[in-house]
């Protein structure tokens, strides 16, 4: 979890009134109690009323409250179009997350705002471009990326050649109708972009560490420096 994402939980938890000692909350947030006592001390210096001690408990006083998220309307259409997209044309988990964050937007906007979500007029018919097991390799690479984890892929080019790959991933890209990873690939001792329509198979190998010139960055640093033609 986010740092982020735990701050968010503790005012959460701790909004109902009750009181809570520093185990509950890092037993509820799987941290331990000194990242608890560091992140009430944290909040408390943000301006959150918090009330208690270490070896006591936590609680919120009366009247204090998240302010409310403000959207425009664009940025709305935007967020909507996106959670639709990606129910359309990502990953099983992509999709399902994409919708559950905008379920959870949707809850705290202000009521004026919460009509415009309705309003949105931007649409991704689901016409099953990606079977289940498509969609499954989407969310198998996006978490090898996000854990650094190696990959083994067993791919076939256009012209039908076959070989096996040992990559580092990096990231995934959407062309529309065509996903594609990029990573770095140990056989090239380069970056490269696969096609996940083309690959047979991929298998998890263990973590890898960045390093300077096989990272995104390094990635982007080289093509923003190809001509252009």
């Amino acid at each position: 979890m986010r740092r982020a994402d735990r701050l968010f939980q503790i005012v959460q938890y701790l909004r109902g009134g009750r009181l809570l000692t520093a185990r509950i909350l890092a037993d509820r947030l799987e941290v331990s109690e000194r990242t608890i006592y560091r992140d009430i001390a944290d909040l408390i210096g943000s301006g959150v009323p918090i009330d208690g001690e270490a070896g006591v408990g936590y609680l919120m006083r009366e009247g204090y409250d998240l302010p409310p998220l403000m959207f425009n309307r664009k940025e709305i259409t935007a967020l909507v179009a996106g959670a639709r997209m990606l129910r359309a044309w990502g990953g099983s988990d992509m999709a399902l997350a994409a919708q559950e964050a905008l379920v959870k937007i949707e809850a705290v906007l202000p009521e004026e705002a919460r009509k415009n979500v309705a309003k949105v007029q931007i649409f991704a018919p689901n016409r099953h471009w990606f079977s289940d097991a498509e969609r499954k390799v989407i969310d198998q690479i996006e978490s090898a990326v996000d854990r650094q984890q190696m990959l083994l892929i067993h791919y076939e080019n256009g012209d039908g050649t076959k070989s096996e790959r040992h990559v580092r991933p990096l990231g995934l890209w959407f062309w529309g109708k065509v996903w594609t990873l990029v990573g770095w690939c140990e056989l090239r001792n380069d970056f490269r972009m696969f096609r996940l329509d083309r690959m047979k198979s991929l298998t998890e190998t263990g973590p890898f560490e960045h390093s300077v010139g096989k990272r995104l960055v390094d990635f982007y640093a080289i093509e923003n420096h190809r001509p252009t033609l």
